[in-house]
């Protein structure tokens, strides 16, 4: 019988530009929160137990052992970095297999991309701890500030190779742009 193995889509490539380096990173698993109508309190008690709460738009919650909520949306969020079995008032589905994780960072990370994203990710106006979801081109992406001059971008698996391509070719222009 064969024996499958588990790849990510980009199998952990990397590229760098200068001072701005992208790779493809594992994001453990990726669990989607959907909170039922009215049950917002049910959620953030099951939460609690696990020393998160539901995120406020645009934000990430940080919990124990790097675990994240991630908000995706209106009474949406992902969990990544750890698994539930179960939370009352939500529906949990793992959607680890459909999405991939790139990182970006270095100086300019936010201009490279502010060139492919109808957002104003600098700094100032984006800063650690926000989260977007948003449109790269044509890909729906969920876009994370992980620190000063760090991004994730998660993006479907399926498009995964396409958005790598996007990225890469906005990093040359800004370096070349000097």
């Amino acid at each position: 019988m064969p024996e499958l193995i588990a790849k990510t889509a980009l199998q952990g490539q990397t590229a760098a530009r200068g001072a701005l380096t992208m790779r493809e990173v594992d994001p453990g698993q990726i669990s989607s929160v959907a909170v039922f109508p009215g049950q917002e309190k049910a959620v953030e008690r099951g939460l609690e137990v696990v020393g998160l709460s539901f995120p406020a738009p645009n934000a990430v919650v940080e919990g124990k052992n790097g675990t994240r909520l991630v908000w995706t949306g209106r009474d949406q969020a992902f969990l990544i970095g750890s698994e539930l079995s179960a939370l009352e008032g939500a529906a949990l589905t793992d959607q680890s297999g459909g999405w991939s994780c790139l990182s970006l960072t270095g100086q300019k990370a936010a201009d490279v991309l502010m060139r492919l994203v109808p957002l104003d990710l600098r700094l100032a106006r984006f800063p650690v701890g926000r989260a977007a979801r948003s449109g790269l081109n044509h890909m729906n992406v969920v876009l994370i500030r992980t620190g000063d001059e760090a991004f994730e971008i998660l993006v479907f698996r399926s498009m995964a190779h396409t958005a790598w391509h996007e990225i890469e070719a906005a990093m040359a222009g800004v370096q070349a742009r000097g």
